[in-house]
């Protein structure tokens, strides 16, 4: 499973484009990093990938997962995951209650919590299962959070200045636990950054604002 983004166009209603004729072809396994400064169109792509554009920006060009094109289905179709500087966890369930809530519906009563459990076990987390978000440290909610969306079994992974809220003790920790993890997935990952530490090595990096062909 691929994402290629063919001759992709964002631009305002009304107004100018923030970027266009964008080509990208991420492979299962690859983590891609589009890096450059913040209000410049980054997280705009992203959401267009999702299915979570705003109605003030339009786009053409087409989102594609293999052969399928996803820009006319809804994002809860879409399968895609997505990984926010904010973990978002939902503060009103537990550690392991909000593992579950991301379980695909066909999975019922006891194995939900069956498997919430033994995700928090393969992360060594099983301790904090009946804590609730505010109870935990920053980095464990950020692990949490990282489980959370892979446990979906999205096709597609972005992640979305996923470390920026960490401190610089923890950052490291956790950008080897996310290339870890998302290559043990082996799915197409699609990151947004300003921060050059967080481009995993040896991987491909695209310069942004989009001018062309600026990947190196």
């Amino acid at each position: 499973m691929s994402l290629c983004l063919e001759n992709l166009a964002i631009r305002k209603k009304g107004g100018e484009a923030l970027f266009t004729a964008f080509s990208l072809n991420v492979e299962k396994g690859e983590i891609v990093t589009l890096m450059g400064p913040s209000g410049c169109g980054k997280s705009t792509l992203l959401d267009a990938i999702a299915g979570h554009l705003s109605q003030e920006f339009e786009y053409s060009g087409n989102i594609k997962l293999d052969d399928s094109i996803l820009n006319q289905q809804p994002a809860h179709k879409r399968q895609v995951g997505i990984l926010f500087q904010d973990d978002l966890l939902f503060p009103h369930l537990t550690v392991w209650e909000n593992l579950a809530f991301a379980l695909p519906d066909a999975i019922k009563g006891v194995e939900r919590k069956e498997q919430a459990m033994s995700a928090l076990k393969q992360i060594a987390l099983t301790s904090i299962a009946e804590s609730f978000p505010d109870q935990i440290s920053g980095g464990q909610r950020a692990r949490i959070a990282l489980t959370r969306m892979l446990l979906a079994k999205p096709k597609v992974a972005l992640l979305d200045e996923p470390y920026s809220k960490l401190d610089k003790d923890l950052r490291q920790q956790f950008r080897n636990q996310v290339e870890e993890q998302l290559r043990e997935a082996n799915i197409p990952a699609l990151m947004v950054t300003h921060d050059e530490e967080d481009i995993p090595l040896g991987s491909r990096c695209i310069t942004w604002p989009w001018e062309g062909n600026n990947a190196r």
